[in-house]
């Protein structure tokens, strides 16, 4: 079996800033409330017009870049997203017309939280079973035009972002070495996207849309999100032959500062492994571990050789992790 692994990465964040300051002028909180309960001090908004597609576009740009390939060297565009620009066309076959990639199968891939290493997981397949060479992987998500911004219990938590790398076969020592995917279906009222009403043939008199919205229970998801990224890392060690201890770095999904905290203390791992960016951009669901990845990095947080643990949390509910030799 090849060994695939990540060649490059890649990023793009929207200019916009939402502090929690400026939330305190839209719904009843405060900095310190929000800082205390989820480590988040701030957060990127897609300007208006700029759609999911164009956030995952940049970084897409960026990855290949780094990779020192051009478009049309890419065999497969995966596209991780909850919130696309529309149900269709693809979000992968938009960002594959927006780069010249003629030459790429696309399809998009929807995990939530997690599905930036479900992604992974799946083109990792593709380049194993000798399919394809060079698979983008991007994650991609404008989650604030999922939230109800008159509740200050969703709303202080996200931001968006896109993040993408490029899979392709590695030498023997390094690469992707284990991989572990976990959903839990039972629970996925626990955080959903919900309307009011549907659209039907029958109801044509109706003029008026209702907008989607995220809805979560925090408490009730908070042991099941700390106890299943617990277990997925200690899944994907197993497979991978390794211990806990061996791991140089964690890059968790970053929902909530306490949920990360909770996790390291929990498998006893220093805080000094963990990468943590929640400070700067909330959660940007499927689009947070891409571009940690991305600055951990850029700020050499990770190097060569170094093992690296990937592992998220998110709605269905679905966990995963990713153990990647650097």
């Amino acid at each position: 079996m090849k060994n695939v692994g990540i060649i490059s990465v890649g990023h793009y964040l929207p200019e916009k800033r939402l502090t929690n300051f400026d939330l305190e002028k839209m719904v009843d909180t405060s900095d310190e409330w929000i800082t205390s309960r989820t480590g988040i001090k701030e957060r990127r908004i897609a300007a208006k017009g700029e759609k999911t597609s164009h956030l995952a576009t940049l970084a897409a740009q960026e990855a290949i870049q780094n990779a020192h390939l051009k478009p049309e060297h890419i065999d497969l565009i995966i596209v991780a997203t909850v919130s696309p620009d529309s149900n269709f066309p693809s979000m992968a076959c938009l960002v594959q017309k927006a780069i010249g990639a003629h030459h790429a199968a696309c399809f998009d891939l929807s995990a939530a939280c997690a599905g930036f290493l479900y992604a992974l997981t799946t083109g990792k397949q593709f380049i194993q079973s000798g399919f394809y060479k060079h698979v983008l992987v991007i994650a991609a998500e404008r989650i604030t035009s999922l939230i109800d911004w008159k509740d200050r219990n969703t709303c202080v938590l996200f931001g968006d972002g896109a993040g993408a790398c490029i899979l392709a076969p590695v030498e023997k020592d390094r690469g992707i070495i284990s991989e572990y995917l976990h959903s839990q279906g039972e629970f996925g009222n626990l955080m959903e996207v919900v309307v009011d009403d549907v659209h039907s043939p029958l109801s044509q008199g109706e003029r008026y849309t209702k907008i989607p919205y995220v809805v979560m229970q925090g408490k009730e998801l908070f042991k099941i999100a700390v106890n299943s990224m617990a277990e997925a890392v200690e899944k994907a060690t197993k497979n991978a032959h390794i211990k806990v201890s061996d791991i140089d770095c964690v890059i968790p999904h970053q929902a909530n500062d306490r949920i990360i905290t909770a996790v390291a203390k929990k498998l006893e791992i220093p805080e000094v492994k963990i990468f943590v960016n929640i400070h700067r951009y909330g959660n940007m669901s499927a689009a947070s571990i891409a571009v940690a990845l991305y600055e951990a990095a850029d700020e050499k947080r990770i190097k060569r050789g170094d093992t690296v643990v990937l592992v998220a949390f998110g709605a269905g509910l679905v966990s995963a992790a990713n153990i990647v030799v650097w």
